[in-house]
């Protein structure tokens, strides 16, 4: 069944489509889903946002080390330049960080 899901999953091109919750852990059986959720739900809201926080920076960590394998020679600032380009889309980059330079 869980390689059904994936499969269903790898199938989906359409950008437009937002996979399901079951599409993105399709690896995650349902028992160890009712755990999950069982601690999510228990969780006060400070935890939750902890969470998150380090949800954030790990997401913000792998861009950078993406970014960095693109443009090796590129300085931390224009890194950083190009990661407001990704996080705040190119209008609003541009807007609050001037034009990306080469």
């Amino acid at each position: 069944m869980l390689n059904q899901s994936h499969d269903a999953a790898k199938k989906t091109n359409d950008k437009r489509h937002l996979p399901s919750w079951r599409e993105m852990n399709w690896d995650t059986t349902p028992e160890t889903e009712v755990i999950l959720f069982k601690l999510w739900r228990e969780a006060p809201a400070w935890r939750k946002l902890e969470m998150m926080e380090g949800l954030n920076r790990t997401a913000r960590q792998l861009a950078l080390i993406g970014l960095r394998q693109r443009f090796p020679g590129a300085s931390t600032q224009k890194l950083r330049r190009r990661l407001a380009m990704i996080t705040l889309g190119e209008e609003l980059a541009t807007h609050v960080y001037g034009p990306i330079t080469s």
